[in-house]
């Protein structure tokens, strides 16, 4: 094919020969070595680390374990006591 018509010019290097060192793109990956868990065993294995952080955790009368702040409110700022935007700036 002629270079002008998208060609490549005759001074053009030939093509490797040998393998790239990298695999080509649409190369799919090797099956997996292992299974991954059915159902019942994610299920079993989230059911154990719920019950080793509840026995682990932190104690139920801390704000973390409650959700909330010593004064009751969610903690959602330095000042939430549910009155939140109710202060206007000076």
């Amino acid at each position: 094919m002629p270079t002008a018509a998208g060609g490549l010019p005759d001074n053009a290097p030939p093509r490797p020969t040998a393998e790239t060192d990298y695999p080509a793109v649409h190369n799919m990956p090797p099956a997996r070595a292992t299974t991954p868990l059915s159902y019942d065993q994610q299920k079993r294995l989230e059911d154990d680390l719920i019950a080793a952080r509840n026995k682990y955790g932190t104690k139920d009368d801390t704000p973390a374990a409650t959700g909330s702040t010593p004064n009751g409110s969610l903690g959602n700022g330095p000042n939430a006591d549910g009155k939140a935007g109710s202060v206007q700036n000076p």
